[in-house]
């Protein structure tokens, strides 16, 4: 009778490994195949799948982004004699050719003495100043080095709201650093409006400025420059966090190749403020500075300008820009509408800051 059992026992046992045998096989072709049994098979595999890396952005452009060390030379004035000291400014730059020009904040290196500039590969070289921009606060330096990294440049980069962004830089002296964030507002390229720069909330610290601010793939968008500030109910500065700015790609470029060129940007004016008319075509004069080439031509408050030479105005930003990069001594010819009639004005451009 034991007997019986223990072989009713085997015969069981034998069958349900059997079973359990052809099952593994079943859901593991790999061990049919004689491959063996892989761990990987017990592993998660959604942590990897969900990874997401902007490393190989970062190595495209970091290189190219320099720590920028201004030192100038003020004098301390004491209650018996005036002595000499030193000033040391801390900023950040982007190299922008191989053959050596840099952009960085006007800021950053103004009334500088000397200029060091430290590369990620170790190097550390002499700079000078080819020109400066005010309006934009941009800078335009030149130093000579060894198998210098031109950061990545697309010619028109597309920057959209909610776009993601990186801001590479040397905020506190920390060495090189990244923060992110989105696109929050999309500057304008144009000449003549200094201030509409691409608004982000990458965090930008002292050091940060003249810095590369670069798109996920890598490629420079805009040039770092500052953080929105505020007076608090004490007087003082303060800043306000995730809104920062970053001079647009395009206009810093141009800046670049005016600076290279002619040692400096050189725009033009006329002297007057307008603004566009809602369901019409043109721009309306709101404001005319006394002495401009607007005041000498003629034109007044309230005037519409349709035309400047035979083209047709839709947009009163479009229209400074037009304005802006038109050379000094350039005849414009205006089609003005005044109190419902057309009249035409001939007025010569200026230049801006003359």
């Amino acid at each position: 009778m034991a007997g019986r059992k223990i072989l009713s026992f085997l015969i069981k046992s034998v069958i349900l490994g059997v079973f359990v045998a052809a099952l593994i096989l079943f859901l593991m072709p790999n061990l049919r195949n004689g491959q063996g049994l892989s761990t990987d098979w017990f592993s998660s595999q959604s942590v990897s799948a969900s990874r997401h890396s902007y490393s190989q952005a970062i190595s495209r452009s970091a290189p190219a982004v320099v720590n920028i060390y201004s030192v100038s030379i003020e004098n301390d004035v004491g209650i018996y004699r005036s002595r000499p000291r030193e000033r040391t400014s801390l900023g950040s730059g982007v190299i922008m050719t191989e053959s050596g020009y840099i952009l960085t904040c006007n800021h950053v290196v103004q009334n500088a003495d000397s200029i060091l500039v430290a590369v990620q590969d170790g190097q550390i070289l002499d700079a000078q100043i080819v020109g400066t921009d005010p309006y934009t606060d941009l800078a335009v330096l030149k130093v000579k080095g060894e198998n210098l990294h031109k950061i990545p440049q697309s010619e028109q980069p597309q920057v959209d709201v909610g776009d993601m962004v990186m801001a590479i830089g040397n905020p506190f002296d920390l060495g090189q650093t990244v923060t992110h964030g989105i696109v929050s507002r999309a500057g304008r390229n144009g000449l003549s409006n200094f201030v509409d720069f691409i608004q982000t909330d990458a965090v930008l610290n002292q050091g940060n400025s003249g810095g590369a601010l670069v798109d996920s793939t890598g490629n420079l968008v805009g040039i770092t420059n500052a953080n929105f500030q505020v007076r608090d109910s004490r007087n003082g500065v303060r800043n306000v966090d995730g809104i920062n700015f970053a001079v647009p790609y395009e206009l810093a470029h141009r800046v670049m190749d005016e600076i290279i060129t002619n040692g400096k940007v050189v725009r033009g004016q006329l002297g007057f403020i307008g603004g566009e008319i809602r369901g019409r075509s043109g721009v309306i004069i709101t404001a005319v500075a006394k002495q401009s080439p607007a005041a000498e031509a003629g034109l007044r408050p309230n005037d519409i300008i349709m035309a400047i030479n035979g083209t047709t105005l839709e947009s009163s930003a479009k229209t400074l820009d037009m304005i802006a990069e038109t050379r000094p001594g350039t005849q414009l010819d205006l089609l003005i509408s005044r109190d419902g009639e057309t009249i035409d004005i001939t007025v010569t451009v200026a230049e801006l800051g003359s």
